[in-house]
């Protein structure tokens, strides 16, 4: 798995590196929106083009750096669509480092976003991969990007009312599950020539395994720390994200607990409003209950690899990913 991430790190590295220097002949004074752009790409796991990459193998397909720069594409896609989400969210951080807004304001960093989402597709028509292999996919990448769309849509017209577990768990599906796993995991199938079978093993252990890696980034967004996350623990409680956890522990407080949490999101959220949040949540057992749902869907992603005939380095690689997907949560 270290050395896929090392492939597409460099898959990445020497396509930006390109169209960077493409973007600095036009004006010297691009530099700034460059270096940003750099910065939006760098850190990150790289998930996203190991479920693309298992994917392809899962269909019988060999190991091919054409087949790795085509997986890279994913993390473009994610790259663009947190810095849309940090200006949506106002957060401050991203691994750590001002977020692109912070440093270049609003509008360079739209931009920015759009350039990142627009590369990525480029990158996939340019991986090297056969034509015919391309347009196959093309159904599930459409599919792909309606679904990211949809779920951020979804969230920012949700924020700020009571959020429904059921109603949190389609943001969950759809913004972060959709477009980390399930999705990129059939792109790479898809491109390989997947028979149906396998295809529907893929999506069986793919679609509760991207709930369940969003559930946590919930866990991590309010109880992580933001030393190790690399963001604000602030920003969830603060916008009133309507996540499960919220969901949860709106069901399970006691009333004048409730009554408390209501007004504690109403208002600006500090360090220590957000404190006393966390302790309404564990008292009314959220957290807890939000791991079981974590570890439920981890479950049923791994009995489906267990009824797949899969070779055994890509069941392997495909278990590893389910422990990226959900540990420490």
């Amino acid at each position: 798995m270290g050395d896929l991430r090392v492939r597409v790190d460099r898959a990445l590295t020497e396509f930006v590196d390109a169209e960077l220097a493409e973007l600095l002949s036009l004006a010297g004074e691009l530099a700034p929106v460059a270096e940003q752009t750099r910065v939006s790409i760098s850190g990150g796991k790289r998930i996203r083009p190991a479920f693309c990459y298992w994917g392809w193998r899962a269909a019988g397909q060999p190991d091919t750096d054409a087949v790795v720069r085509a997986a890279a594409a994913l993390e473009l896609v994610h790259a663009a669509a947190i810095v849309h989400d940090d200006i949506i969210d106002g957060s401050p951080l991203r691994r750590g480092r001002a977020t692109a807004h912070e440093r270049l304001g609003k509008g360079l960093a739209i931009v920015i976003g759009d350039l990142l989402m627009t590369w990525a597709g480029q990158l996939f028509h340019a991986s090297g991969l056969p034509r015919t292999f391309l347009a196959r996919a093309l159904p599930v990448w459409a599919t792909m990007g309606r679904e990211l769309v949809a779920g951020e849509c979804l969230e920012i017209l949700r924020t700020g009312g009571d959020p429904d577990l059921a109603r949190s768990l389609a943001i969950v599906r759809f913004k972060t599950g959709s477009y980390t796993v399930e999705r990129p995991l059939q792109i790479g199938a898809v491109l390989g020539g997947a028979d149906q079978g396998t295809l529907s093993a893929l999506a069986a252990y793919g679609r509760p395994l991207g709930e369940a890696f969003q559930l946590r980034d919930d866990l991590w967004g309010v109880f992580g720390d933001p030393a190790r996350t690399g963001k604000s623990a602030l920003d969830d409680l603060a916008g009133r994200k309507p996540t499960a956890l919220l969901a949860v522990t709106l069901a399970g407080a006691a009333g004048p607990e409730r009554r408390r949490l209501h007004h504690l999101l109403d208002g600006p959220v500090t360090p220590d409003d957000a404190e006393e949040i966390r302790q309404i949540m564990r008292r009314s057992g959220a957290p807890n209950e939000v791991r079981h749902m974590i570890d439920d869907r981890a479950e049923a992603a791994r009995a489906a690899l267990r009824d797949t005939r899969l070779a055994p380095e890509t069941a392997e690689a495909l278990t590893r990913l389910i422990y990226e997907a959900t540990a420490d949560a």
